[in-house]
């Protein structure tokens, strides 16, 4: 059985080497997971919120920053990859991931890696000394994440929401801009929420195979889960309702009139559950927030109404 194991690992490592250079390119492309960028876009919460959106140096700053953490988080991913290549390649979704499937070499995903993660970092140092720390801490939570961390309960949830916050907070200092506290309480609720949500995805898909692919989802049930999730989206909506009426919100803007938002946030909040509950979604929130519909045009008219507020 080992024998055949390993014949199995050779014959796909000796596949990926013989592809042809633009095949591993795809392949390296694929495995960047650009499509999980969108996690990125918090770098612009706090440009948003501050109301320089029409300053075109910081936003300039705002879209260097937002690269740095995609070369990072890319990097990241590829790593994980690395890994869990053993695992992946068992799993009915993640076996077709490029590293999994012998259409890319360990070779150049773990050059890419180490790479992206080191270009990403050092921009970011020379982009912002401060967005570089919190940079730098981001890759630090989210190695820690991949090597150790997503194996232990609770704290794994806690870790990818940490890489949400901490996106957030390297976003308002490389435009060197107050970081509200209602920022950093409302992106660590919702980054919880997002996290929950894929833990129940993959236990409800994978079921009694789940502990093979993930040790920690052996602690964790659809009930414990569930409550979890009960508690985190109450947190979430109260956080943004609470800031959008907070006397300090209406001062810092000159108008209370982020109230008019909430109605948006409550929809992508419960539609979002219903596409967990009901359509067994979430385990890639990315492709969810590009896919469905309904959310998609939430989404908009949530940024596009923000921007009327704050802007005009």
């Amino acid at each position: 059985m080992v024998i055949n194991k390993l014949s199995t690992v050779a014959s796909a490592e000796a596949t990926a080497v013989s592809q042809p250079v633009r095949s591993q390119a795809r392949a390296l492309w694929i495995s960047l997971r650009p499509r999980q960028w969108i996690k990125n876009l918090l770098v612009f919460a706090a440009l948003l919120f501050s109301q320089n959106l029409f300053n075109p140096l910081l936003v300039g700053k705002a879209v260097l920053g937002f690269f740095c953490f995609c070369a990072i988080s890319s990097g990241v991913y590829l790593m994980n990859d690395l890994k869990d290549l053993e695992m992946d390649r068992l799993h009915p979704v993640k076996r077709l991931r490029p590293l999994a499937a012998g259409k890319l070499s360990e070779g150049v995903a773990r050059w890419a890696s180490i790479t992206l993660m080191g270009v990403g970092l050092a921009l970011s140092v020379l982009l912002a000394v401060p967005f570089g720390v919190v940079a730098a801490i981001y890759l630090g939570v989210q190695m820690a994440y991949v090597w150790w961390l997503k194996e232990v309960i609770i704290l794994d949830i806690i870790c990818v929401s940490t890489g949400f916050v901490l996106r957030a907070v390297a976003g308002g200092l490389v435009v060197a801009v107050h970081i509200s506290s209602w920022l950093i309480v409302c992106t660590i609720m919702l980054g919880l929420f997002l996290a929950l949500a894929k833990r129940r995805h993959e236990l409800t898909i994978l079921k009694e195979e789940a502990t093979s692919h993930r040790p920690s989802l052996q602690e964790y049930s659809l009930q414990l889960l569930d409550q979890m999730i009960a508690v985190v989206t109450a947190s979430t909506l109260m956080s943004y309702i609470l800031y959008t009426l907070s006397d300090v919100t209406a001062k810092k803007f000159g108008t209370d009139n982020l109230k008019y938002t909430i109605p948006f946030v409550l929809y992508g909040i419960l539609r979002y559950l219903y596409l967990v509950h009901k359509r067994e979604l979430g385990g890639q929130p990315e492709i969810t927030l590009l896919t469905d519909k309904p959310l998609l045009i939430s989404i908009a008219l949530y940024v596009m109404t923000v921007g009327i507020i704050l802007y005009l």
